[in-house]
């Protein structure tokens, strides 16, 4: 027994919600923690690394100095966290930083936003997925050779949860992303009672080739690699804008839940961040090639510690967990962004439908497809991929921490009880915005001079890449929101007159290739709409076209009024001077008029054995629809099983 298409679909995403629903699958506080927040939360795993990587480069004696740079980023954190908490009360119907910057800056610069977040994106759900299974195969070596296709078939299952609904994928994503906070907030927990005397001493690895930081405060090179390590420890900072991207997402209020949920997120991304860096720099651990500084720390904590071997097995498999799930972020934002660039003109219009399941079903497989390339293209390597990494989100928070700044401004003219009401949202009168300017000035400014330092640095390694998409992109929607122009003012009835309307031709012209019950059926239904039917068949051969003579005569009962008109034709391309005679007609006989073109079609019972049919109905639909003055229909004949008398 087949199963029909719906009940499969039921199967894999399960029952269509009702658009009333809508409500009822928004997100509470602790879910959506889970499903936003996984991103900034799981770059704890890397942040610190990233920083000592750098610095490790002035030697072993510079790491003394991550805890400060780690600081420096924690700062930065703060100011941005406080500029989208802004955004969310401010703009609560999400959009984040695209809605800011179209709201304050204009169309090109949110165009600018939306194009280096979307890019962001992909790269969120192809590194972390990546960074997921390399975790996998350095624990299980034999997998290594399969890596592309178990980061594939990661993206394939995460794409399947987010299908689902919004609901289903934050309480599947909720229960590794606490596990994970919790093992490692016991690890640093642990770590500072032994760093301060409570418990046994810890034995720290041996720091090799210990050389001193830089000397001359003045030199450049110094002051450039802090500059590099303070841009790569801002990898802590991808998935922040998360949250106000889709506030609407949340339960009601919406705005004040979102603006929580992104002050919990901050608190633990940061407790995590600066209790790792603490404790790693006050155990001087050293990057390694063979295990990542979280591993080390917690090998180095629990080691004789009750417990201790269970404790670290459980912070790198849950490390491995949300490594891969913080894909989710990608998931949740790139469609809801492409559906308000959408609604806006610059994307196609169907990334705004919602599916059965009430998620953005376009947005999430496009996403899904252009990761899988990027995977397939960077062979799941996520170490080579990193250059390109987190060069859009630094211009996205330039972009709408100036848009605050501008939008403060704004409101700082308003006097008590006064609003205005902007393109986007309406703002009221409300204290301490001059405050509020200079934090989001110097947001804007700080995450700027990351963003040229992210290029200057990164850009032969392949940020190049980056650079040149994103004026791609923004070059791709304003092409698409100009087309969408072109329809507009094509389809509007202003000055409109029915003197500007074609008339419609009597005649009615039907390709035949043969005579038989699918175009007696066409010719017969021809008849009905119009008494100037013609038939038109090409024929490559005298015997073709005799043959066709002879069955247009045994069927004169309903062929007798209808013109056959036949074309000798030396070549088998026939679809040539079938166009080309309907063409004519359209330009010359019936010029400034509405012509009807019927084609008859087989229609089998089942999709597979439409490829047995040669597709000649379709290459002429798609010629003829080509002029604007042919009207075209299809007449369908419905091909049925005919039981076997043998």
């Amino acid at each position: 027994m087949t199963l029909s298409k719906s009940v499969i679909k039921q199967k894999l995403i399960g029952k269509p919600f009702p658009t009333h629903q809508d409500i009822h699958e928004r997100l509470d506080k602790t879910r959506a923690l889970a499903v936003f927040a996984s991103d900034p939360i799981s770059s704890n795993a890397y942040a610190t690394e990233a920083i000592m990587s750098v610095l490790i480069l002035m030697g072993a004696g510079a790491l003394r100095l991550t805890l400060t740079l780690a600081l420096a980023v924690m700062g930065l954190v703060l100011l941005v966290i406080f500029s989208y908490i802004q955004t969310i009360l401010h703009y609560p119907d999400g959009g984040g930083a695209y809605t800011v910057t179209k709201d304050n800056l204009g169309r090109m610069p949110s165009l600018f936003a939306a194009s280096a977040l979307l890019i962001d994106y992909i790269l969120t759900v192809s590194v972390s997925v990546s960074a997921g299974i390399r975790a996998i195969t350095s624990a299980v070596p034999l997998l290594r050779p399969y890596s592309i296709p178990l980061a594939l078939a990661a993206i394939v299952l995460l794409t399947w949860i987010n299908l689902r609904g919004v609901r289903e994928s934050g309480t599947i994503f909720a229960i590794p992303t606490y596990l994970f906070v919790v093992g490692v907030l016991i690890t640093v927990g642990i770590g500072l009672a032994r760093l301060f005397g409570v418990g046994a001493e810890m034995v720290s690895p041996p720091m090799e080739n210990i050389v001193p930081v830089v000397q001359s405060a003045s030199s450049f090179l110094f002051f450039w690699l802090l500059l590099r390590a303070f841009a790569a420890g801002c990898t802590a900072l991808t998935g922040i804008e998360a949250i106000s991207n889709g506030v609407q997402a949340f339960k009601a209020p919406e705005s004040k839940n979102a603006a929580k949920t992104m002050v919990i997120m901050g608190v633990i991304a940061m407790s995590l961040f600066i209790g790792i860096t603490y404790v790693a720099t006050h155990l001087h651990l050293t990057p390694s090639e063979h295990e990542t500084i979280l591993s080390q720390m917690t090998r180095t904590v629990t080691a004789g510690v009750p417990g201790g071997t269970f404790l670290y097995y459980w912070v790198q498999l849950f490390t491995m967990l949300i490594l891969i799930l913080a894909a989710n972020t990608g998931y949740q934002d790139f469609p809801r962004l492409s559906s308000f660039l959408a609604k806006d003109g610059f994307m196609p219009r169907w990334m705004q439908n919602r599916g059965d399941r009430l998620v953005y079903n376009g947005g999430i497989i496009t996403l899904a497809v252009i990761a899988s390339v990027v995977v397939i293209i960077f062979r799941a390597d996520e170490i080579s991929m990193l250059p390109l990494y987190a060069l859009g989100v630094m211009l996205s928070f330039s972009l709408s921490q100036f848009g605050m700044f501008k939008l403060m401004g704004r409101i700082a003219h308003l006097k008590p009880g006064e609003m205005l009401k902007t393109m986007v949202t309406t703002v009221h009168y409300e204290k301490g915005t001059w405050w509020k300017r200079g934090v989001n000035a110097i947001g804007s400014l700080v995450t700027f001079v990351v963003l040229l330092i992210l290029i200057a640095t990164k850009f032969v390694e392949g940020a190049w890449v980056v650079v040149l998409a994103i004026p791609i992109l923004v070059y791709m929607f304003n092409t698409i929101n100009r087309h969408y122009a072109d329809i507009a003012k094509n389809l509007s009835t202003q000055d409109f007159t029915l003197e500007q309307m074609r008339t419609i031709a009597e005649v009615v012209i039907v390709p035949v290739a043969g005579v038989h019950r699918g175009t007696l059926r066409a010719l017969r239904y021809a008849s009905r709409i119009s008494s100037d039917v013609r038939a038109i068949s090409i024929c490559t051969t005298d015997d073709m076209e005799a043959r066709i003579q002879e069955r247009w005569a045994e069927f004169s009962v309903i062929t007798d009024d209808i013109q056959l008109v036949t074309i000798p034709y030396e070549y088998r391309d026939i679809l040539t001077p079938m166009v080309d005679y309907i063409v004519q007609m359209a330009r010359g006989e019936y010029a400034d008029q509405l012509i009807t073109v019927l084609i008859p079609e087989f229609v089998p019972q089942n999709q597979a054995a439409q490829f047995l049919h040669n597709q000649t109905a379709n290459l002429l639909r798609s010629r003829l629809r080509r002029h604007e003055n042919i009207i075209l229909i299809d007449v369908p004949f419905h091909i049925r099983r005919v039981a076997n008398d043998g």
